[in-house]
């Protein structure tokens, strides 16, 4: 009998994949995206792709979860860019097919409600929106573990944003911050000074976006 626990599910799918040049090539740029991150993020189980254009993961916290949906945006370059939905509840294993365990359950449910909202979001205002958490009914407690959605969804709002206006360079540096790097290390990488990655870091908003991600408490494994 399968033991029902709380969890993260998280559902990643590829923004405009139909629309790209090189399908296959756009896939093995998500799975090598994915590998890294799941060596840097801490995960139940780690992302990897199931049917189509889709990925999945779980992990045991929300700010792990959303570290990671970070991670997996700053790893891709553009064009690739990626949508996901986050779901808090219960999951259990139903099985297992040749791309991973099977799982189902209100975590599930909840990261299908959500991804298909991120999208819908996507249609109308909010076109640079990429990410979107839901919480299954009867999980929300009052339990600091379970953030509350409003709050947590006014911050992905907020930090798709940035990232979404960031260029390939400014992705790098960010990514590089997260990591513990220096700017004079990341101005060795980038081939500029230290001053411009200053100026690049200050005019993209990624102080911000470190900031939020420090204020989670979570943290990129060096």
């Amino acid at each position: 009998m399968n033991q029902q626990q709380p969890s993260v599910a998280v559902i990643i799918d590829l923004v405009g994949s139909r629309r790209q040049p090189d399908r296959a090539g756009a896939q093995q740029q998500l799975v090598d995206a994915l590998a890294q991150v799941n060596s840097a993020v801490k995960a139940e189980q780690p992302l990897a792709p199931t049917i189509g254009d889709e990925s999945q993961g779980v992990y045991a916290d929300v700010p792990s979860a959303l570290l990671a949906t970070l991670l997996v945006r700053l790893v891709v370059s553009e064009p690739l860019d990626c949508r996901f939905g986050i779901g808090v509840g219960r999951s259990q294993s139903v099985g297992e097919s040749d791309y991973g365990p099977m799982q189902d359950g209100p975590a599930w449910w909840s990261a299908r409600d959500a991804i298909v909202e991120a999208k819908r979001r996507e249609g109308g205002k909010h076109k640079l929106l990429r990410s979107w958490y839901s919480v299954a009914e009867g999980e929300l407690s009052g339990s600091p573990q379970v953030p509350d959605p409003d709050l947590t969804n006014a911050y992905l709002m907020s930090r798709d944003q940035l990232v979404s206006d960031m260029n390939d360079r400014s992705r790098r540096l960010l990514l590089g911050l997260l990591k513990g790097r220096t700017q004079v290390q990341l101005a060795e990488q980038e081939h500029i000074s230290q001053s411009a990655v200053s100026q690049n870091l200050q005019r993209s908003g990624a102080f911000a976006v470190l900031g939020g991600v420090e204020l989670l408490g979570a943290k990129v494994a060096r």
